[in-house]
């Protein structure tokens, strides 16, 4: 099924992750006009140290929470690939979900996190940021990576850049002194993470990861990304 290109696609290993990495970004760039693409990995059912959770009822909520954060956002649609939390492999379905969603909504920009961060990652967030990495290059633009995706009338597609949150070596900032409130709202829809943090908490928290983030920067609020021109 053939899509129009879209601004940029952004691949969350659990929902909230988008929001805790570049709701700040995302809420800028749609207020501009551009046209945002989520799409969530896994189920995000294991992200609960509630005994009583059952972890279907908290992939359901989740799934609610993602889809709200996202309205706050402006991103109309939002994709849920469902593989299971915390079980993540990098293997040749991941590659090929992943591919199949950059060759439908042939996107010129790709965010994801960032798989090089050193030594406490999240093994689900360093295998996504992999899988990403390998499908925009090379997957995504070699026709016979994957002939499912010739059968399903996806054509090659070449991304031109890629924005890796939470990294290790930024080299590029975002401004979102007048949309880190987005932010913050976006990340209260996420209620069922945020059990043990009050509003004002999450405010504070957050407020001082993008005043580090603006350091040495023109303006008070930043989001950091490692960008990466696609040259090849």
């Amino acid at each position: 099924m053939s899509r129009q290109v879209v601004d940029l696609l952004v691949f969350c290993p659990h929902p909230d992750d988008a929001e805790f990495g570049m709701a700040g970004t995302v809420a800028k760039l749609t207020a501009a006009g551009k046209t945002i693409v989520y799409v969530i990995i896994t189920g995000g059912e294991k992200g609960s140290e509630d005994k009583s959770m059952d972890a279907e009822a908290l992939k359901t909520i989740r799934r609610e929470e993602q889809l709200e954060a996202a309205k706050v956002l402006g991103v109309k649609e939002v994709e849920f690939l469902g593989f299971i939390d915390g079980c993540l492999e990098d293997n040749y379905d991941l590659r090929l979900a992943v591919t199949r969603q950059i060759r439908r909504y042939k996107p010129v920009a790709v965010a994801t996190t960032d798989p090089y961060r050193r030594y406490l990652l999240h093994r689900d967030h360093r295998i996504t940021g992999l899988a990403v990495c390998e499908a925009v290059y090379p997957f995504a633009r070699n026709l016979p990576a994957f002939p499912e995706l010739t059968l399903e009338n996806l054509e090659p597609h070449v991304v031109k850049e890629m924005l890796f949150w939470n990294s290790d070596d930024p080299n590029y900032f975002v401004d979102i002194t007048y949309s880190f409130s987005r932010k913050l709202q976006a990340l209260e829809c996420h209620s069922s993470q945020l059990d043990s943090l009050n509003s004002q908490d999450l405010e504070s928290w957050l407020r001082k990861r993008a005043q580090e983030a603006a350091e040495g920067q023109c303006y008070q609020l930043a989001e950091s990304f490692h960008r990466v021109i696609v040259n090849y």
